[in-house]
């Protein structure tokens, strides 16, 4: 089974957002395992416009499943993560403005950076993993960093999948069949969903784990809405 891994960066916007400590980020991470995923994530972003950088402090002391961290490695993020020593590091090549990843790494381009980072955190015991765009190229340059897994960035096909393509998945085919071929673990994120994740995990050899976020949550939200409005009105009888 693929494992699932809860991207908690919208709670830490909405709680953000009013003040004080509602949501509970702590009390959601715990609650989202309670309920059966199998790993959370965070992306703290150096303005802290979500989580938090104490909040990885503090999820590492509650987390009992997989714990993910991703980010840009800069000097900041790496003494964070080598600090928490996360299950996993995730590097995605974030521009500091970013409002959320767009882009997977140049491997070729950025190798020696890289293999650099990457020994850093592996020398502390971290699995590490790198965002990728579907790629062959990209994921040929990955191995040579000494990564354990790539992130296959996957916005284009839930692009493609949203407008009834169902072809978009075939650059994800040949990426995943590409790092078999290299042994590197695969993982995938971003714009998943309820609606794209069944037909992708069928066609992708051997992916380990997808992290779900911003969709999760609004899906949450809406599935959620009928149980707590009527919950009020209940209570307003």
């Amino acid at each position: 089974m693929t494992k699932l891994s809860v991207n908690i960066n919208k709670i830490a916007t909405l709680r953000n957002s009013r003040g004080g400590n509602v949501p509970d980020v702590l009390k959601v991470a715990k609650d989202i395992e309670e309920f059966g995923a199998q790993g959370i994530t965070v992306h703290p972003r150096p303005d802290e416009r979500h989580i938090r950088y104490q909040d990885a402090r503090d999820l590492k002391k509650v987390v009992t499943t997989e714990y993910n961290i991703e980010g840009n490695p800069i000097a900041k993020f790496i003494e964070l993560v080598l600090e928490v020593k996360p299950t996993q590091v995730t590097l995605v090549p974030d521009a500091v403005d970013a409002i959320t990843s767009n882009s997977g790494w140049d491997t070729i381009a950025n190798l020696d950076f890289l293999r650099e980072v990457i020994g850093t955190f592996k020398d502390a015991g971290i699995r590490t993993s790198i965002f990728v765009d579907p790629d062959t190229k990209m994921v040929e340059g990955a191995a040579k960093t000494g990564t354990d897994r790539i992130e296959l960035y996957t916005e284009s096909y839930a692009k493609a999948f949203s407008n009834g393509n169902s072809s978009g998945i075939a650059p994800f085919v040949a990426a995943a069949d590409a790092a078999n071929a290299v042994g590197l673990g695969i993982n995938a994120g971003h714009d998943l969903s309820l609606d794209n994740i069944q037909y992708f995990k069928e066609n992708i050899p051997n992916l380990l784990e997808v992290s779900i976020g911003h969709a999760l949550i609004c899906e949450s939200l809406y599935l959620g809405l009928d149980n707590v409005i009527n919950m009020y009105l209940n209570k307003l009888k």
